[in-house]
């Protein structure tokens, strides 16, 4: 019975998911929304099929530990350092802002102080899943307003991986007499966690990514970062007796200092992305619809303080550091909604015996709402700007520069897309095409799943990525949304039609130059967007009539015209 219910609770949360996320997404909104509207349909407080929500929690422990994985692996330290500036004292004054606001509120209806603070901690922190969506949608993930979120983000996200590992110490069951010697043991723990993490895991773990990459399988390569990931996370909660959250964290780190770190992004984290619909679709299902006629005021409280505080603490932190409005006004708002995090630190509350059901049904409902109105408000915000601009013009008044625009061409030295290429594989072909290309003057940029290829590649001064290219994390790496040309230099490619359909999701203007191994592979590239298709059977075959002709005689012209005869019957 417990098997049918696994399975039952594994296809009725994807199914719910699947429906529900498309929906929101269709409406403009967050997929999380539409996951987390499902836990709900599931839940038990809604009529219909109720899931197991024991096992849905389970594999919801999964989601947790990938997707904290996640965060260490594409966890910047530059990113942090460009912006840290403002980053850092806005995201500790907002976080603090945030946890005091709910902190009071809670306590004037009743509750703890501990729950108030746990209440607030989980309602400081943004979602960095809504965050980075919400950015790209609008264009804005790579002007300064982005990148000083992103940081800010980074900041919030280092916080709370310690909050985490401190929350224990501070509410567990040690009685409160021990708290200092709780708080030291736990910084004991912790710092031999990292100190083995980092002088272990910075050599074991590359070399053992490096055994897997040399076998070329995808499906190993996979199996090794889920294996890391799930191995430090649950070797830190039974030896050293912390976190599994925090131990992901840290693999993630580890993986993502390395070579591999691409892709491990690519090639693992959809798993990452399936059992984190899972830990929302398990949180939606403590989501009790009645309690919104409960304590409707409550619920504003809680909402105003996310939607209307946290953007206005972060408007007096950067108008106090001089930070224009162009920017400031977009960091606020893309900051004012709550999501994985929140959950992760009810949750934990939740464990510990400090909040109640009706505390973590509360940030559920929050969550919700502030996902669906982010993107919402987010896309007001030009709009805005150009009603304040006209408003200057009519009195007289200089109007505001205009936003920043994604373009990087500046930064890349003032080359064009033209003197930019993408290749794709690193064989004789590829070999040949990106030397003439450096030859002349046009800048390569080379995808290859050979590690060893990629060093050689870097070490001799040429931009090289490792990963597969029909992942569009790896595409994006190589540059190709500024590049003028990519070509599919590699044989024999599977996955060449799903390329090109992704490259030109990407840069729609990009040329796209395909390689076939045979003829009847250069239909399926050219229906993907390839604007030309070489292949190798149909080069040989000219290249013999050629020879042919020439020995009989022939002029360059009859050879010419009997080669662009040859080659629209064979290429079409």
């Amino acid at each position: 019975m417990h098997d049918i219910d696994l399975i039952l609770t594994l296809t009725g949360g994807l199914t719910a998911a699947l429906i529900l996320g498309y929906i929101t997404q269709r409406m403009g909104l967050s997929p999380i929304a539409g996951y987390l509207l499902a836990g709900t349909v599931l839940g038990p407080h809604t009529p219909g099929y109720v899931a197991n929500r024991e096992i849905a929690e389970q594999l919801a422990e999964v989601g947790v530990i990938l997707l904290m994985f996640g965060v260490g692996l594409q966890f910047h330290f530059e990113e942090l350092l460009a912006v840290r500036r403002v980053a850092i004292p806005g995201a500790i004054v907002q976080s603090v802002a945030a946890t005091v606001l709910t902190t009071l509120l809670a306590h004037a209806i009743g509750s703890t102080w501990e729950a108030g603070i746990v209440l607030g901690l989980a309602l400081s922190v943004a979602s960095t899943v809504v965050l980075i969506r919400v950015l790209a949608d609008n264009g804005a993930l790579h002007t300064r307003a982005g990148h000083t979120a992103v940081g800010w983000l980074v900041v919030e996200d280092l916080f709370t991986v310690i909050i985490l590992v401190v929350m224990p110490a501070i509410f567990g069951p040690e009685p409160r007499s021990g708290l200092a010697v709780a708080l030291g043991v736990t910084a004991l723990k912790v710092t031999a966690l990292v100190a083995l993490t980092a002088l272990v895991g910075m050599r074991v773990i590359p070399w053992l990514l490096d055994r897997i990459a040399a076998t070329r399988s995808r499906e190993l390569f996979t199996l090794a970062v889920l294996v890391i990931a799930l191995g430090i996370a649950v070797g830190s909660a039974e030896v050293f007796g912390v976190s599994m959250a925090l131990g992901a964290f840290l693999a993630g780190l580890v993986v993502g200092r390395s070579e591999f770190s691409l892709r491990a992004a690519s090639d693992a984290l959809p798993m990452r992305d399936a059992f984190a619909v899972l830990f929302f679709v398990s949180v939606g299902m403590l989501f009790e619809p009645a309690s919104l006629l409960r304590g409707p005021s409550v619920i504003l409280g809680a909402l105003a303080i996310v939607m209307v505080g946290k953007p206005l603490a972060a408007f007096l932190v950067m108008a106090i550091l001089r930070v224009p409005r162009t920017v400031a006004l977009p960091v606020g708002v893309a900051l004012s909604q709550v999501g994985e995090f929140s959950f992760i630190l009810a949750a934990l509350g939740r464990d510990l015996g400090v909040i109640t059901a009706d505390v973590m049904n509360l940030v559920v409902v929050v969550a919700i709402v502030s996902i669906v109105l982010n993107p919402i408000v987010y896309k007001a915000i030009r709009p805005f700007e150009a009603w304040r601009a006209e408003r200057a013009v009519a009195r007289g008044i200089a109007a505001a520069p205009p936003p920043e625009s994604d373009d990087s061409s500046a930064a890349d030295g003032g080359r064009g897309p033209s003197h930019r290429a993408v290749i794709v594989g690193y064989g004789p072909s590829g070999r040949t095409v990106t030397r003439l290309l450096r030859e002349n003057d046009v800048e390569p940029s080379v995808i290859e799943l050979n590690v060893e290829t990629v060093r050689a590649l870097k070490d001799d001064g040429i931009h090289a990525v490792y990963g597969d290219a029909s992942r569009r994390e790896t595409l994006e790496a190589s540059g190709l949304a500024r590049a003028g040309t990519i070509v599919l230099s590699a044989a024999g490619l599977e996955q060449g039609p799903e390329i090109i359909r992704l490259a030109r999701a990407i840069n729609p203007r990009v040329v796209v130059l395909a390689r076939a191994a045979y003829l009847r592979d250069s239909h399926a590239l050219r229906s993907a967007g390839a604007n030309a298709v070489f292949s190798g059977e149909a080069e040989v075959a000219m290249a013999l009539t050629e020879a042919v002709l020439r020995r009989l005689g022939a002029t360059s012209e009859q050879v010419d015209r009997e080669r662009a005869r040859a080659r629209a019957e064979l290429m079409g």
